[in-house]
């Protein structure tokens, strides 16, 4: 297994060489970048940032202007100093080879650099950013799977039972609501819409959490989880549960199973001592992935809805923003620790079934 990590480890590096070389190709022919977003901002068009135009005209935009035409931007009656200093301020000055290397060696020692639009480092806003999706992102991924896999199981032991049935028309009508519409529900009937006022509209804390007591601020805390939380493990719940179901389906019916059973161990032994490892695998498989999505891009609807401030909404509005360093810098982040955590999955497979041998596999 040693051999099969270190193999591993080291295609990590052209993967996320390639991911990252490809994204950067990608932004360098997206239009509307930050220059033609501060430019739009300084002729009155719209779009930029006021914190950017100051930071690169240092207080003002409006001496800039001037009969001189530049048609590189788009923007003709700018002065063309005003545009070359925008573009030393963002990077642009240099080749895209020079920045893309530059950008590599910097993000190999975690500097993701300084934000466009926002005046302050990259990272020191994904770590303000990210207790938010954490605390959305762990509990959200222990309720699924809390629920999801004995649910599965109970249904695959009960199949073509009432019991089946009723719980698969619940996990069709969960797979078939968007966690966002479903939030929307929940806010309607329990968050003081039309009908109960149970929950808070908005944000992880109430307002005087810092004048609570201990025990009280945990309670305030999950208070205000329980409407995200439940939108975002809502479709996750459907799809693995039914994951779990089909897996533990194909597995019972094995020979195995068969021969464990004529020895006289009992059911539950049968199922929990030699089904569940065997099933688990193909749930495991998809841990990653799932950890990855409801980290990142699973939230993004959700915290607009409650009004969560964390990293979806952040990378969502770098995008829009053309923040460049936010967007690479969290994608490069977020690839390392999905690439990481896929390996991790490698590892749980053999942990749990000691019979898997990745060693054994031609590189």
């Amino acid at each position: 297994m040693t051999a099969y990590i270190i193999r591993r480890i080291f295609l990590i590096v052209p993967t996320l060489l390639g991911i990252m070389l490809i994204n950067f190709i990608v932004l360098q022919f997206v239009p509307g970048g930050p220059i033609e977003q501060v430019i739009s901002q300084v002729t009155g068009t719209g779009g930029g940032s006021t914190a950017a135009i100051e930071r690169a005209s240092g207080g003002s935009g409006e001496d800039v202007i001037s009969s001189a035409r530049s048609e590189r931007y788009g923007a003709p009656g700018l002065d063309p100093e005003y545009i070359k200093e925008l573009e030393r301020q963002f990077g642009f000055d240099k080749p895209a080879h020079e920045r893309f290397i530059m950008m590599i060696g910097n993000y190999l020692v975690f500097d993701f650099g300084e934000s466009f639009f926002r005046n302050a480092d990259v990272v020191d806003l994904v770590i303000d950013k990210m207790p938010v999706s954490i605390s959305l992102g762990v509990w959200t991924m222990l309720l699924t799977y809390l629920t999801s896999i004995p649910l599965g199981i109970a249904k695959a032991v009960r199949d073509g039972e009432a019991f089946d049935v009723w719980t698969s028309g619940i996990v069709i009508v969960g797979y078939a609501i968007p966690n966002f519409l479903f939030a929307i529900l929940l806010l309607v009937l329990f968050a003081g819409g039309s009908y109960l006022d149970w929950f808070p509209l908005r944000g992880l804390v109430s307002d005087n959490w810092e004048e609570l007591s201990w025990p009280m601020k945990i309670v305030d805390y999950f208070w205000h989880l329980v409407l995200p939380v439940l939108a975002m493990a809502i479709s996750g719940f459907a799809s693995l549960t039914m994951l779990t179901k089909n897996s533990f389906l194909e597995n019972i019916h094995q020979q195995y199973v068969l021969t464990a059973r004529s020895k006289g161990l009992t059911e539950r032994r049968v199922l929990y001592g030699h089904v569940f490892r065997n099933a688990m695998l193909i749930v495991i498989a998809g841990f990653p992935a799932a950890f990855i999505s409801v980290f990142f891009t699973g939230v993004l609807l959700i915290e607009v809805i409650f009004s969560l401030d964390g990293l979806g909404l952040l990378g969502f509005e770098a995008v829009v923003n053309r923040d460049y360093p936010i967007v690479l810098g969290t994608l490069y982040f977020f690839t390392l620790v999905g690439l990481i955590l896929n390996l991790v999955g490698d590892v749980m497979y053999t942990v749990i079934d000691p019979r898997i041998d990745f060693e054994s596999r031609e590189t």
